[in-house]
């Protein structure tokens, strides 16, 4: 196959400008999460906020608290103005740490704040 001279490689386009900010729009989605740490069958978690493109174990953003569930009671450390600065920007909790939240008091003060 012989190619046009001076023809540039075709890349892929986008068909319409919106698309691409529909996608930069969900690129900067930011979640609270969980992150294994501990060792072998021994789990201890730390809560983080984590772009939702990286992997479970992978970068994050900052350290938001841990979970120790195998300490009787679990043991949940939060670090309550972190958890609030993050769920203002919009970051989405998953429903474990949604959970964790409710009981550290942070997800009702993040909810009490967002209906006044």
């Amino acid at each position: 196959m012989v190619g046009r001279i001076g023809a540039t490689p075709r890349r892929h386009q986008h068909s319409h400008p919106a698309e691409r900010k529909h996608e930069e729009r969900r690129s900067n989605v930011v979640k609270l999460r969980l992150m294994r740490m501990g060792k072998k069958k021994q789990p201890t978690y730390r809560v983080v906020a984590a772009d939702a493109r990286s992997p479970r174990n992978g970068r994050f953003i900052e350290i938001v608290g841990t979970y120790e569930p195998r300490r009787e009671p679990s043991v949940i450390t939060i670090d309550n103005e972190k958890a609030l600065a993050w769920l203002r920007k919009g970051a989405q909790p998953t429903e474990r740490v949604e959970k964790l939240l409710k009981l550290s008091g942070a997800w009702d003060e993040f909810k009490g704040t967002a209906a006044s």
